[in-house]
């Protein structure tokens, strides 16, 4: 217990939580039932984002596909675990301090990582050094959401949709600024594939999230983006943006009126973005076994389904054993 109230106060130093929130938080920690459960504590969800469980869970901040997830999952490993869970948004580097502080916590079920196809698979094969090892340091328990990308352009640009943005493109390559969350992210490696399927030639402006990057896009600094369908339905829907296609085998719930890639034209062309849970490698079974329970049991919830749902994500839950 002292452990666990140790690990969040640090956490209420390094994150935004309010005074009334961490109240009740050390409150139920001092009330929280243990037995049989995972280690008593607070659960921690590290976006990297972190997650630990009596300690907290790591995830990468800035991705809303990720805080999306993180919200969402966290009350329902909460009521399930019989534990406190409270995400850790850690961001900068793409997700690599997060996902690092992960990969170095203990393996005593205490951190979990909220992790995503940028900071397991696209980061790691990208660093000149990297710091962790997604096969060697982390478990998984579950995938969590898949959110397909779409693309988007500034209101100004002359063009309706896939066809007439390629079109533009071959008129004038190289002039179109194609904006993304940063070298490597996967709105840039998108974008990177797009031109080659296309045969056609972008700009590429890489920020540092895509907060920036969207930001400069509605005011017109740049063209387009490749994005997630999460981050750029509010955009669109409040006419700040123009989507032109979604860039999955169907069309998104939350954009159903924008067609598909391949109904555009452009064929094996598929880009999403996936979250799961994982943990330390060295953690027990036993615990890796309760936390996949968990998990599963909250993506199978109603509530659960329909949060994500109304974001334009698609819960996916797999085995350990299915995610590697």
């Amino acid at each position: 217990m002292k452990r666990a109230l140790l690990a969040l106060a640090a956490l209420a130093l390094a994150t935004p939580v309010s005074a009334e929130t961490v109240a009740i938080i050390n409150a139920r920690l001092e009330t929280a039932a243990t037995a049989g459960t995972i280690p008593s504590g607070a659960i921690v969800l590290k976006d990297g984002k972190i997650i630990a469980v009596g300690a907290g869970v790591t995830a990468p901040a800035g991705a809303r596909v990720i805080d999306a997830a993180g919200g969402t999952v966290s009350p329902g490993l909460t009521e399930t675990l019989g534990q406190v869970v409270v995400v850790d948004n850690r961001g900068g580097a793409g997700g690599r301090i997060g996902t690092e502080i992960a990969a170095k916590s203990p393996p005593d079920g205490y951190t979990l990582l909220l992790g995503s196809s940028g900071s397991l698979t696209v980061n790691p094969a990208f660093a000149t050094k990297p710091t962790y090892d997604p096969l060697r340091d982390f478990v998984p328990t579950s995938l969590v959401s898949n959110v397909p990308l779409v693309l988007v352009v500034h209101p100004s640009l002359p063009v309706r949709n896939a066809k007439e943005f390629i079109a533009l493109l071959k008129a004038k390559p190289g002039q179109v600024m194609m904006a993304s969350a940063g070298v490597g992210s996967n709105t840039h490696l998108t974008g990177e594939l797009f031109q080659v399927i296309a045969q056609v030639k972008l700009t590429h402006v890489p920020y540092k999230g895509s907060g920036p990057a969207l930001i400069d896009l509605m005011g017109g600094q740049t063209h387009c983006i490749f994005d997630q369908v999460t981050t750029s339905v509010g955009y669109v829907n409040a006419g700040k943006l123009r989507p032109l296609a979604v860039i999955s085998a169907k069309r998104s719930h939350v954009m159903p009126n924008v067609p598909t890639m391949a109904e555009s034209g452009v064929n094996d062309f598929e880009a999403s973005t996936y979250t799961g849970i994982f943990l330390p490698s060295a953690t027990p079974k036993d615990i890796v076994q309760r936390v996949y329970a968990a998990v599963v049991k909250v993506l199978d919830q109603t509530a659960t389904r329909e949060a994500f749902e109304r974001l334009g994500a698609e819960v996916i839950k797999s085995t350990p054993e299915e995610v590697t």
